[in-house]
């Protein structure tokens, strides 16, 4: 409970350290995403149909496995490192930022999108729209909070 209170008055205070929170929050925020993509990316890259059919995504054929590759394997493991390195290095922090704001964007507009034009999807991807939508909210906190920097 004694810690509680101790970072309730950390928080509420106006203290210098309170921007290295902040800073420290972002790059914990950046190494998760950083993992969540390498994991995704990895198991995209070395079982694509695998992956795709367990989320009831039905492709076929050596064309759908290398596409699969591609898109989810390699965008992903691009946008891992990209994670990381903003994690690890101030000058990459925006840039990384800027990147998950865009790409989570794109699939936050184009989920809700497909929502309206039905048929409706299963149940396991409100999982997705659920973690796009959260990457998408805390990567616009985060560039705010780093604004100027």
């Amino acid at each position: 409970m004694a810690g509680k209170a101790c970072i309730a008055r950390f928080l509420l205070s106006g203290g210098e350290s309170r921007p290295r929170l902040w800073a420290m929050m972002i790059r914990l925020f950046l190494a998760a995403m950083a993992v969540s993509f390498a994991g995704f990316g990895l198991w995209s890259l070395l079982d694509p149909l695998g992956m795709t059919s367990s989320l009831g995504v039905h492709v076929s054929g050596p064309n759908a496995a290398y596409e699969m590759r591609g898109v989810y394997g390699g965008v992903s493991l691009g946008a891992a490192a990209l994670m990381a390195a903003g994690a690890l290095r101030q000058s990459m922090l925006r840039p990384a930022l800027w990147f998950l704001i865009t790409y989570l964007g794109g699939y936050v507009f184009a989920r809700a999108a497909a929502l309206l034009l039905g048929p409706a999807p299963t149940p396991d991807f409100y999982l997705f729209i659920a973690f796009e939508s959260l990457g998408l909210i805390l990567a616009a906190m985060s560039l705010r909070a780093n604004a100027g920097r």
